[in-house]
């Protein structure tokens, strides 16, 4: 009687060529427990002196839970090594791994090569106006304007209040609060400035009402990968609101 083998699947093909200081590695095949290759390629790209790592997954065909850790032990040197990795064309089946273990909250995925290289450019021009403006940034407005919120996973938006917003990020004042690190979808209105901004944000602390008893219960929410033009509107408003004899 014959006994059918299981069929070894190959190692993952990787190439790799860069456009101005980006690395961009084409990936083929599965990521599994046999992708040693992509952390070491990766490992290689840095030491060279890159930073910015796109992985294009248009050809790979499947990610098992040993090609997750494979792929974020790769991310995690990036990031440790003050780099910045994203993928790009992941298909819809690699997508829904992601989700089931949360990893699409951490990996940054774009639907092609050039939304994701425009990323880079956006990360780097943010990053610039971060540097250059930081006071700026940081100036805080007293409030007291609606919002709504929600979740990425909830269907209906939640309503709050906007207590005070900075260039990074708001305190929001509600009965629904969600936990430290939760992406949410906010909806709020800065007139005359911009009569409706939506942006994301993550939640950063819950208001302890020990602390802050006139905030509880209430939640401090970072922007979550905010665009540039939406921060110079929230900056604009900030700074069209604050009083003359505020101190910068």
């Amino acid at each position: 009687m014959l006994v059918a083998l299981p069929v070894k699947t190959a190692m993952l093909e990787i190439k790799s060529r860069r456009i101005k200081t980006t690395v961009i590695l084409e990936l083929s095949g599965t990521i599994d427990i046999d992708s040693a290759n992509l952390i070491e390629r990766v490992g290689q790209a840095l030491t060279d002196g890159y930073r910015d790592i796109l992985c294009d997954f248009e050809s790979v065909t499947s990610v098992d839970y040993s090609g997750l850790s494979a792929l974020a032990i790769a991310f995690k040197n990036t990031v440790n090594h003050k780099g910045r990795m994203k993928f790009f064309s992941v298909p819809a089946h690699i997508m829904k791994t992601f989700s089931l273990v949360c990893l699409d909250k951490v990996f940054e995925i774009f639907p092609d090569e050039k939304s994701a290289l425009k990323s880079l450019e956006d990360d780097t021009h943010i990053s610039e106006i971060q540097r250059k403006n930081l006071r700026r940034r940081f100036k805080r407005l007293p409030l007291d304007i609606d919002i709504q919120f929600k979740s990425l996973f909830d269907q209906q938006f939640h309503h709050g209040k906007v207590m005070n917003i900075s260039g990074i990020g708001m305190l929001v004042f509600a009965e629904k609060v969600y936990p430290i690190g939760e992406i949410l979808e906010m909806k709020v209105s800065l007139l005359p400035i911009a009569p409706m901004l939506a942006l994301k944000g993550k939640v950063v602390w819950l208001i302890q009402k020990e602390i802050q008893p006139q905030f509880y219960p209430g939640m401090g929410i970072e922007y979550y990968h905010i665009d540039c033009p939406t921060q110079e509107k929230i900056l604009e408003f900030i700074e069209r609101n604050l009083p003359l004899d505020s101190p910068s």
